[in-house]
């Protein structure tokens, strides 16, 4: 047993890993592009990103400016994982069934349920991982969000919520829910509510730093 400590000793360091993970980066942005949710359903499991491309509203600035011409920002980045994923780290091809399919679908139905958006306006890409590959997933979903830092994931957060178990009902009812009601479940919940005015002062800053 040590004494001392040397925290060195502990710094795990690989510049092959963060070669692979750029590589793996650069595949995504180079995948095909979807409406929500995709027109077929595929088998696998992976990470995806959501874009908006509408022109008006709050976010007008993805449609009419950032996403004009190209996919440049998602205003969403995911992952979906295989069961037990967390457990035993299941590597076959099939083990994510259609874990990430089903996934976009789920967000494509949390946008359908409310009136402040429409899924016509909603488009998306995904990268699918097989094998030993599904170590990968958080990694990558973490470089895209930190890559872009899309507004769904850090100003506007909630989107990706389930609906909440019975003990968690109290809970605070998520910035995304409140900036766009409709999700049944969130009508369960009787916690503390953000005031709208704070979210919408957040996006717009957001909106304003925004670049390509």
């Amino acid at each position: 047993m040590q004494n001392d400590f040397d925290r060195e000793k502990h710094v795990y360091r690989n510049s092959e890993f963060a070669e692979i993970l750029k590589d793996a980066v650069r595949f995504f942005h180079g995948t095909p592009v979807f409406a929500i949710p995709p027109p077929q359903t595929f088998v696998g499991a992976g990470v995806y990103a959501l874009y908006y491309l509408g022109k008006s509203g709050i976010y007008s600035k993805f449609g009419n400016e950032i996403n004009r011409t190209a996919y440049n920002v998602p205003i969403y980045v995911g992952k979906a994982v295989p069961d037990g994923w967390r457990q035993s780290r299941n590597t076959s091809a099939t083990d994510g069934k259609n874990k990430l399919f089903s996934r976009i679908k789920e967000h494509a139905r949390s946008i359908q349920a409310v009136r402040s958006l429409s899924v016509n306006e909603f488009h998306c890409r995904f990268m699918i991982f097989e094998g030993e590959a599904q170590n990968m997933i958080a990694a990558v979903e973490a470089a895209l969000i930190a890559e872009k830092t899309p507004l769904w994931n850090s100003v506007v957060d909630g989107f990706g919520n389930h609906a909440p178990g019975v003990k968690r009902k109290d809970g605070r009812l998520p910035a995304w829910d409140t900036l766009h009601p409709g999700r049944g479940w969130t009508a369960q919940m009787v916690g503390e509510r953000p005031e709208t005015k704070d979210i919408l002062r957040r996006v717009k800053d957001y909106m304003v730093g925004l670049r390509i």
